[in-house]
């Protein structure tokens, strides 16, 4: 019988050493592997893959989104196993083709976010009105995801240099994020608030009773202080996560309009913001339409440049 784990771990080493992580192809090509050897299977076939693809969820479940993301997983695997022998079958592309479908993000501007702090900084009841005035304003300052913020340790946050160390990022890499002076300031103003009390945990971020603030209340606050700010008129939900977007989108209009280079800096904001594909960067550069104006501007001028360099 073939060893496919071997093979699976030999992939798996390979596009590691480019870069990728891969904790979820690991696991479902862990499932893969079994279904493989209860059927006895030599080779690679696309119908074998297609059928594994498309099994139902143990509930019963079923859906192209999930049979597209298993599909993905295998069919990368058996481009691998192509390479090592050309009689594994590679399944078509557009097997199991699902459209990824983001939310159209809202951008906040500059008023909407001091609107949103300081109706956060008028919530009642167990100290809200000095906790999530920092969370929300931590979470536009830098673009953190909301679990990293609220996953920090205090040992995480170093004030006098003004370094945060995310280590349970998306990507599962730390990085460092470093914050400006005014945010450093606001933070240790907070931190020693939290130092009067005994915290229960390691977490920075804690509530009134010393533990770690939770994802359930931090969603309860923000929603509250929200509607408090006026931001739910005319049908608008902003999300916790759009403070991210509009990080985003803000430093790369910032960029552009000082004339940057755009293309040179994207990667360090695909650093600072811990996307492990620089493709999630690129995508804000389509979220706005000043931005897609900027890009399509900057495109032209390169094209041109080529064409009179050919010529």
């Amino acid at each position: 019988m073939i060893a496919w784990e071997a093979h699976v771990d030999d992939y798996l080493r390979l596009r590691r050493q480019l870069g990728f992580t891969l904790v979820w192809d690991e696991h479902l090509l862990g499932q893969f592997t079994t279904h493989l050897n209860a059927a006895g299977a030599r080779l690679l076939t696309t119908t074998a893959m297609i059928d594994w693809a498309g099994l139902p969820r143990p509930d019963g479940g079923a859906g192209a989104s999930r049979a597209a993301v298993r599909m993905r997983a295998v069919r990368s695997f058996a481009a691998y196993m192509h390479a090592l022998d050309p009689a594994h079958e590679v399944p078509p592309a557009a097997v199991f083709s699902h459209q990824t479908r983001r939310t159209t993000p809202y951008i906040y501007t500059p008023g909407e976010i001091t609107g949103l702090l300081e109706a956060a900084g008028r919530l009642r009841r167990y100290e809200r009105s000095r906790i999530f005035p920092v969370v929300f304003g931590l979470l536009a300052a830098t673009g953190m995801r909301v679990g990293e913020l609220l996953a920090l340790d205090a040992d995480e946050v170093d004030l006098d240099a003004g370094i945060i160390t995310v280590s349970r990022g998306k990507s599962r890499d730390p990085r460092l994020v470093p914050v400006h002076a005014t945010t450093a300031a606001t933070l240790t103003e907070y931190a020693a608030r939290r130092a009067d009390r005994t915290a229960q945990s390691a977490a920075f971020f804690i509530d009134h009773r010393g533990r770690r603030l939770s994802r359930c209340n931090t969603q309860y606050a923000f929603e509250r202080a929200r509607e408090a700010a006026g931001l739910t008129a005319g049908g608008a939900r902003p999300r916790m996560h759009d403070l991210r977007h509009t990080f985003a989108v803000t430093t790369l209009l910032g960029w552009y309009r000082e004339g940057a280079d755009v293309a040179g800096l994207l990667p360090r904001l695909s650093t600072y913001l811990g996307h492990s594909n620089p493709a999630n960067t690129y995508w804000y550069l389509t979220t706005v339409p000043e931005l897609l104006a900027h890009a399509a501007r900057m495109l032209n001028i390169a094209q041109q440049t080529t064409r009179e360099a050919r010529t």
